[in-house]
């Protein structure tokens, strides 16, 4: 365990197209953290086109790079289908992991991943960015604050899919809240012809929709919906995550990446809402990176409830100038890396990332089963 502030060894396991545009850039923007000392790959070619795209040595042999270059994190980035075989590759040569979503697509290797870690003394985060983003961090710390009082009711429409709209969902009652029953339905339909911006292709296309009600031992309740064309369809722009509380509500309101976000609680005399305010502020008065979010709610006690950016540049103008998405990214390369130097357990982790897939998969179960409940544990 590192006790001090060295910056932490990481290789980076895996080529997929993540580990050069999104975790090799953030682990190098973040020298005084983190030291990029290697990079894996299962073939020649693509470990070595990730080597020299990031300027790191390059191995196709995982015990060679650890005796060579002393890693002590790995994040895995690897094919979507590969999570959980090299994400138990990785803790089984005993390196701390930041793995990707999901931590594994069975949950029987979701469990032989966090058991070979904890028998190891290895700390696991997974990469859950959604409730990470900076509009999302705002809502949870104003939640925080209890002005809303308690969230009854919460949302995911259409703003994720699977695990990461269920995690998102999951934030807004509360990570500590436990399901205890799933109700699922899923449907396919036929849709008209149209582009996919993701596949860069125009053609017919059918879309796969699903939708949960997660029942939780508290009373709360969580209302999942996805298309699995959402991200790519312009027949399908929706987007939001809502939640419905004791003292006020929350909905966001999309069309792709382009949010509002509309907040409110009671305005004076209880005859009518009050929206919050919320703002961005930058660097410059003319842009440059995010240095906080802050919301304005209009109550005397708690009138301001602020984000602050922990990647924001000390000094204006010389750091990086990332979106949301990479702000969340770096949020848990940081809790892993904040984990293994303090002997804690990272803020999200493994047994929360496998209590997200678990729900997917119930989902799906019932859905199977023409919609019975489904009791959890699965």
């Amino acid at each position: 365990m590192s006790t001090t502030n060295t910056p932490v060894r990481v290789a980076i396991v895996g080529t997929a197209k993540r580990s050069g545009y999104m975790y090799g850039p953030i682990v190098k923007a973040l020298p005084e953290e983190v030291d990029l000392v290697s990079v894996w790959g299962r073939s020649e070619d693509s470990a070595r086109e990730l080597g020299e795209l990031l300027g790191a040595p390059w191995y196709t042999d995982l015990d060679r790079l650890i005796t060579e270059t002393d890693p002590a994190v790995g994040i895995v980035s690897v094919a979507y289908a590969a999570n959980g075989i090299v994400g138990r590759m990785a803790v089984e040569h005993g390196l701390h992991v930041l793995l990707e979503t999901p931590i594994a697509h069975d949950l029987t290797e979701a469990d032989a991943i966090i058991r070979i870690a904890a028998e190891k003394g290895l700390k696991i985060e997974v990469a859950e960015q959604f409730h990470r983003r900076p509009l999302e961090q705002l809502k949870l710390n104003l939640l925080a604050t209890g002005l809303f009082g308690r969230v009854y009711l919460s949302f995911n429409d259409y703003a994720g899919h699977g695990y990461h709209g269920i995690s998102v969902m999951r934030s807004y009652v509360g990570f500590d809240a436990k399901p205890v029953r799933v109700t699922g339905s899923v449907h396919g339909y036929d849709l008209t012809p149209h582009w996919s911006s993701l596949a860069n292709a125009f053609g017919p296309r059918r879309e796969t929709q699903e939708h949960g009600i997660i029942e939780f031992d508290s009373g709360q309740l969580g209302i999942f919906h996805w298309t699995d064309v959402g991200y790519d369809s312009p027949l399908r722009w929706w987007r939001s995550s809502r939640f419905m509380a004791e003292k006020g509500m929350g909905i966001t309101v999309g069309v792709g990446l382009d949010v509002e976000e509309r907040l409110s609680l009671l305005a004076p005399g209880g005859k009518g809402p009050h929206f919050i305010t919320i703002e961005r502020r930058w660097e410059r008065v003319d842009g440059g990176a995010l240095v906080a979010m802050v919301a304005h709610t209009g109550n005397p006690d708690v009138p301001t409830v602020t984000w602050s950016n922990p990647f924001a540049p000390a000094e204006q103008g010389q750091g990086v100038q990332w979106h949301d998405d990479e702000i969340g990214v770096a949020g848990c390369v940081m809790s892993l890396v904040n984990a293994v130097r303090s002997g804690t357990e990272p803020t999200y982790g493994p047994h929360q990332a496998r209590l997200d897939q678990e729900l997917i998969l119930a989902i799906r179960k019932s859905a199977e089963m023409a919609g019975s409940p489904v009791a959890l544990p699965l």
